[in-house]
């Protein structure tokens, strides 16, 4: 059989299995040499794809990270809100490094808009919201998500007509600048400036709006290889995550289907994308979360830091409840194994392969936070490593307690590892 990033799959899922950051950029862009098309079905400029390539590193939000592949097309489906200035400040970057963006880049005419209103609101709810603060990135989404739901939101497509657009914004300046005033003690917002950014933008990219569902679905239909790309992680699903510490849209499979107008028969690989240990950014329960110098110093080694804010990643002990919920919640064939390398550096390694409450083992993950801020994992211990394994490009050339450990993260989630990462660079790679 051939090693998993050889083999041909025609539509394969990337997303993340834990509380995002699992390093999803590094998977796409290891399958997209292989891959016609990417496309991002959820989420927006909140998400960071971090991705060596070419030598150059490159931190993506909103465009999907296959626009590095210059033979690939990227879809940014309509489950997405878009902030216009990032989207424009992301592709001058790309094209600063000469890479060619416009041409291969196709926005769904029914992705919603982050506006500067959406913006306000986030940042100053945050602020003001004490210790009942979410730990929000503060990139406008939720309020951007709750317009999309209470149908006033502004989509692509209104960008293509003035007389669509304008008194629509006015319509939602008339409340939302109330709301800025009276309730947040916020200044107004004039009508003309917002209005001056949506112009450039449509300037910008107006070429690249369409019918996204349709043009996936020819593709597909042509035999290209397709590949999609989630963002965040399954443990910030707005359903299923650890609600009310979540982000505003469907992360898991789910979210695919909505948000590209895919058919759940289409998808013929689910790869849930995992780290090696467990990390999490912002407020909400963290089970095995290491409070000590051990997760100091995987930080540290771990370059644990929020690719799109920069604030330091909460580190703990892998969690083999939150893997077998997510490959329960998402139908996950393969696993991509992140960082394991980082480990190197610690000397007895913890699995979590269990929770108990109130004295008794539950044998399943309760997303509820008030349940799982009370639950005491059970551990089981493993050997480390002493030599580092960035290097090395073969499974059985790992140490064998290295091997263990994979084996054991297999048994414990109940699906395979395909890819093994041990490096951020390309090449530091496993295919099993």
């Amino acid at each position: 059989m051939a090693a998993f990033l050889e083999q041909h799959v025609p539509l394969q899922l990337v997303f993340g299995m834990q509380w995002g950051d699992e390093g999803k950029g590094k998977v796409v862009d290891l399958l997209g040499e292989h891959t016609d098309i990417v496309a991002r079905f959820q989420g927006g400029p909140n998400a960071g794809h971090t991705v060596e390539f070419g030598g150059d590193q490159f931190i993506l939000h909103l465009i999907p990270s296959g626009i590095l592949r210059s033979h690939t097309e990227c879809i940014v489906g309509n489950g997405l809100v878009i902030n216009p200035e990032s989207m424009m400040e992301e592709i001058d970057f790309l094209e600063a490094k000469d890479i060619d963006v416009v041409s291969r880049l196709f926005i769904s005419r029914n992705a919603h808009l982050i506006l500067p209103y959406h913006l306000i609101i986030d940042k100053t709810s945050e602020k003001i919201g004490g210790e009942a603060k979410l730990g929000t990135t503060g990139r406008g989404i939720g309020p951007a998500y709750a317009d999309k739901a209470s149908r006033t939101g502004i989509r692509v497509g209104d960008l293509l007509d003035d007389t669509v657009l304008k008194p629509r914004i006015m319509s939602n300046l008339n409340i939302k600048n109330t709301i800025l005033e009276h309730v947040y003690g916020q200044n107004p917002l004039a009508l003309d400036d917002i209005m001056d950014v949506l112009r450039r933008f449509r300037e910008r990219i107006g070429s690249c709006i369409t019918d996204t569902r349709k043009r996936l679905h020819d593709k597909i239909r042509d035999g290209k290889r397709v590949l999609l790309e989630g963002a965040q992680g399954t443990l910030l699903d707005i359903d299923f995550g650890t609600y009310p510490f979540v982000t505003s849209s469907n992360t898991t499979v789910g979210g695919v289907y909505t948000g590209l107008g895919i058919g759940a028969h289409r998808i013929d690989r689910i790869i849930g994308v995992i780290k090696a240990y467990t990390t999490r950014v912002g407020n909400g329960p963290f089970p095995t979360e290491l409070d000590d110098a051990c997760g100091e110093k995987i930080r540290e080694v771990g370059a644990e830091f929020g690719a799109t804010t920069g604030r330091p990643r909460r580190c703990g002990w892998f969690d083999g409840m939150i893997a077998r919920y997510a490959v329960e919640l998402n139908g996950v064939n393969a696993l991509a194994l992140t960082k394991l390398d980082v480990l190197d550096c610690v000397d007895e390694i913890k699995i979590c392969t269990g929770y108990m409450v109130d004295g008794k083992i539950i044998d399943t993950f309760p997303a509820d936070c008030s349940v799982l801020n009370e639950v005491e994992p059970v551990y089981e211990s493993m050997d480390g490593w002493d030599d580092p394994i960035s290097g090395i490009r073969t499974f059985v050339e790992l140490p064998k307690a290295a091997q263990d450990y994979v084996r054991r993260i297999e048994e414990v989630a109940g699906v395979p590892v395909g890819i093994v990462s041990v490096g951020p660079r390309r090449q530091d790679t496993i295919s099993m």
